[in-house]
């Protein structure tokens, strides 16, 4: 079956569940169900995470449909259940095993009396694979986060038969309640018919927010209180998601497990999701806990031929060359950065300055500024340029399909409400190269002496590398905070 017919269905299932079988969708009871989603957790063919919130104490159920939501195979299936009191709501998760493969599903969860729908497809593990990648939507308000809303909406439409999407960090601002309740205003109807991966960005880092946001499998995962890490493969694909949150940026522990992980599968393509990011023209990479990953997450990437890794955190789009050891190479046999762009209205303009200090521009291939009144995008000699129809919500597609990798991404204009194509690109390989050469438990949890030797190795680098950099750029980060006020 197509996967543009099967996301069809999806919708249609939708609507046969709530007229086929009966279920309320109202608050009876004064019970609200809200932040729904569907998580990628263990094998993609047969496995899902789902998570959600009631305002009050209830019972966890859950049940599954195939064929149009007219035959329930929740028996057939194991399912996991957990509920707790998270900052005066419930939190309620539970973990679907033994699905089948390349199958749509719909699902409908909450206490047996009130009930919320949605729906997912299970991978069918072929080597054509669909994705959707955002960033950062960061809002406060619901008129922001339904301007991410709109960013993302236009990515299904461009994209309609996506796989699942990832958002790359920062759903919220200060991950309040009532911020992730304007989130769930603005986001519950797109989840309920999307597979999300979720990414910890440094604004959903505190007291364990996200870990208690979604169902995700944690078995791997060196912290769970400020960010979770994890892996999966979705057909030809394989992905880890990473937290940079972990010690400041990135722990030994975790690179440890991140090396593992990729040595650990065969997989024809190898991609990273994580929040900060390594390479960028933002305010942020002039910090030590950013450009680090420069040296020490990109050193494991060059290791395990990781073809992509995808970030957020600074607010604009930003595109490398293929890299290995931090210097351009042939596309098939190096690593391709992308600053995935913002989804949300918060955005950066560049700091020119960056350029041939953090890294040199021999390695920049596309850069495109968000941000209203700038605008700006690199033509291979200058950051000068600058064009109105940049200014909007980024979104990107990915399309794998077997040796070849393509991305392409777009800005959802705020003046037009068109799109305007930044960037694509495409990688294409050889397949089948790829082997295992790590078969051993990768459980890396960290410990005292982890945090440890994680700082002595931040420290190391900020004293030995970044401090010059930084001392070198210091009179422009001082003049353009005099004469813009930013920093």
């Amino acid at each position: 079956m197509k996967k543009s017919l099967k996301r069809a269905i999806s919708i249609l299932l939708c609507f046969a569940m709530l007229f086929c079988a009966g279920i309320s969708t109202s608050a009876a009871d004064d019970v609200v169900i809200s932040r729904i989603h569907c998580t990628v957790y263990g094998d993609t063919a047969t496995q899902r995470g789902i998570s959600w919130y009631t305002n009050v104490e209830t019972d966890t159920q859950v049940k599954v449909y195939t064929l149009l939501g007219l035959v329930d195979v929740t028996d057939s299936l194991t399912i996991e259940t957990e509920c707790e009191e998270w900052d005066g709501n419930y939190m309620h998760k539970a973990y679907i095993s033994g699905l089948t493969a390349g199958t749509t599903y719909t699902y409908k969860v909450g206490d047996g009396s009130n009930w919320e729908t949605g729906t997912f497809t299970t991978d069918n593990g072929d080597n054509l694979v669909n994705f959707v990648v955002v960033a950062d939507i960061q809002a406060s308000s619901l008129e922001n986060f339904e301007k991410g809303k709109a960013t993302i909406e236009a990515a299904f439409k461009k994209m309609p038969y996506a796989d699942f999407y990832a958002n790359l960090g920062d759903f919220t601002n200060d991950s309040t309640n009532e911020e992730w309740d304007y989130y769930a205003e603005a986001m519950d109807a797109i989840n309920a018919t999307q597979t999300i991966v979720p990414v910890a960005g440094n604004h959903d880092s505190n007291s364990g927010w996200f870990n208690n946001m979604f169902a995700l499998d944690t078995t791997e995962s060196v912290r769970t209180n400020n960010g979770v890490n994890y892996s999966f493969d979705y057909g030809n694909v394989h992905v880890a998601v990473v937290n940079t949150n972990d010690n400041i940026s990135i722990s030994n522990a975790q690179l440890t497990w991140l090396e593992n992980d990729m040595n650990s599968t065969d997989a024809d393509w190898k991609i990273v999701f994580m929040h900060k990011s390594p390479y960028s023209l933002g305010k942020d990479i002039k910090w030590p806990d950013a450009c680090y990953l420069q040296e020490s997450l990109a050193a494991v990437c060059d290791k395990t031929n990781v073809d992509l890794v995808m970030s957020g955190h600074d607010h604009m789009y930003l595109r490398t060359k293929a890299l290995n050891d931090n210097k351009v190479v042939d596309q098939k046999d190096g690593t391709t950065y992308v600053l995935a762009g913002t989804a949300g209205s918060k955005r950066y303009e560049f700091r020119t300055f960056i350029l041939n200090n953090y890294f040199s521009q021999d390695i920049l291939e596309v850069a495109v500024s968000q941000k209203s009144g700038y605008g700006n995008y690199w033509d291979g000699e200058t950051l000068d340029n600058a064009d109105t129809n940049n200014i909007g919500g980024v979104f990107n597609t990915v399309s794998v399909v077997g040796g070849a990798l393509k991305l392409d991404s777009y800005v959802l204009v705020d003046e037009t409400g068109e799109l305007n194509q930044i960037d694509s690109f495409t990688i294409v390989k050889a397949t089948g190269e790829n082997t295992v050469t790590y078969t051993g438990e990768n459980v890396q949890k960290s410990d005292i002496i982890d945090t440890l030797s994680s700082f002595m190795s931040l420290a190391q680098y900020s004293l030995g590398t970044w401090l010059g950099m930084f001392i070198k750029t210091l009179p422009d980060l001082i003049s353009t905070y005099i004469e813009t006020g930013t920093f």
